[in-house]
C-alpha cells in the first residue's frame, strides 16, 4: 500500500531485455532497501530484486509492460518513486495500491501564477470512478480532481508537487499511469445489483 506522496524521482540507468520482460535499473537515494521490498515506480508497484548504494533493480513482466508505459522508457528518463507505507507511518495522501488501471495522455498544461493545471484524457471505463474533489493517482502522485466531464479531468498542481515529481518533465501528448480510488471500486462492488 502506498499514499501517492512521491518521495523522489529516479533516473533509468539501464534496461535489460529478457524473453519474459524488462529489468530496469533505477537511481535512488533511498537507504535501508531490502530484496523483496515494494516500490511504486510512477504508480506501478514493483519489487526490488537487487540494489546497491545508488540504485536498485526491478523486473517488469510482460503483463506489466502491456498495462503501463514502462516498456517505452529509455535510459535517462526519470520516474516517480515511493516506498510502501510502513504500518506506523504517517498517511498523507490516499489509499494507493500501485495497480495501474490504465494509461492516458496529457491533453493540456497551463501555468496559473505559481501553480499549474494539468488536464488528462479520461478513459471511458474509468469515468464512473472519477468525481470532482475526489482522489486519483497520476503516475503514482495522489491528486485531487478539480474538474471532470466524463472524457477528461483536470488537477491543480502546486509548485512543490511540480518540482519534486516527473510532472515538470511532461508535455502534451505524453503518457501517464492512472489508478482510480479503490474505495470507489469497493462501493461499486458492494452495491452492484442492490435494489430496495
Amino acid at each position: 500500500m502506498f499514499t501517492g506522496i512521491v518521495e523522489e524521482t529516479g533516473e533509468v540507468l539501464d534496461i535489460e531485455e529478457t524473453a519474459e520482460g524488462k529489468r530496469l535499473t533505477l537511481s535512488t537515494t533511498f537507504d535501508g532497501l531490502t530484496v523483496g521490498q515494494s516500490i511504486s515506480v510512477s504508480g506501478a508497484c514493483l519489487t526490488v530484486e537487487e540494489f546497491d548504494e545508488r540504485s536498485f533493480e526491478v523486473f517488469t513482466a510482460t503483463e506489466t509492460l502491456e498495462k503501463t508505459y514502462l516498456g517505452e522508457l529509455e535510459v535517462g528518463d526519470v520516474v516517480n518513486l515511493e516506498r510502501a507505507l510502513p504500518a506506523d507511518g504517517r498517511f498523507d495522501g490516499h489509499f494507493v495500491q500501485g495497480h495501474v488501471d490504465s494509461t492516458a495522455t496529457v491533453t493540456e498544461i497551463e501555468q496559473l501564477g505559481d501553480d499549474w493545471e494539468f488536464t488528462f484524457e479520461l478513459p471511458e471505463d474509468l469515468a464512473p470512478y472519477v468525481v470532482d474533489k475526489g482522489s486519483i493517482t497520476v503516475d503514482g502522485i495522489s491528486l485531487t480532481v478539480a474538474a471532470q466531464d466524463g472524457e477528461k479531468f483536470a488537477v491543480a498542481i502546486i509548485p512543490e508537487t511540480y518540482n519534486i515529481t516527473t510532472l515538470s518533465e511532461k508535455s502534451v501528448g505524453n503518457p501517464v499511469h492512472l489508478e482510480v480510488d479503490v474505495i470507489a471500486k469497493y462501493v461499486e462492488s458492494l452495491t452492484e445489483g442492490y435494489t430496495e
